[in-house]
């Protein structure tokens, strides 16, 4: 059974860097199609892809987040790390990550983590 487990410190304050991470269990993170699938979900908006990372190592990301996203494991952990440069208000969401075949891009894909909020304020 697929577990997914996101965590994050709650709170950034603008121009920060976002660190947040998931924990993942039940799947080989290295046997292909694998991918781990980060979103979001601002306030009374829709889900918002923001990138993956494959079984091979390599990412994709969304066009509007490529300059500020990245996304690395620990394979010694089984844990990803989705990092967001240069935060503002806007980046204020429910973050997700997803286990899947391919990229995820709504709810009915993907084993999903519960989520964590972060709010960017000073």
């Amino acid at each position: 059974q697929v577990r997914i487990q996101e965590s994050g410190p709650g709170l950034v304050k603008p121009s920060q860097t976002l660190s947040l991470t998931c924990a993942v269990s039940g799947v080989s993170l290295t046997t292909r199609p694998f991918h781990l699938n980060w979103l979001r979900q601002p306030p009374g908006k829709g889900v918002e892809w923001i990138g993956y990372l494959t079984w091979a190592n390599t990412t994709d990301y969304s066009p509007s987040l490529r300059r500020r996203a990245s996304i690395s494991k620990d394979t010694t952990t089984n844990q990803f790390t989705l990092r967001l440069s240069s935060v503002t208000p806007e980046d204020t969401a429910v973050y997700y990550c997803a286990s899947a075949q391919g990229q995820v891009t709504t709810r009915v894909a993907g084993v999903w983590g519960q989520g964590t909020q972060v709010t960017v304020s000073s």
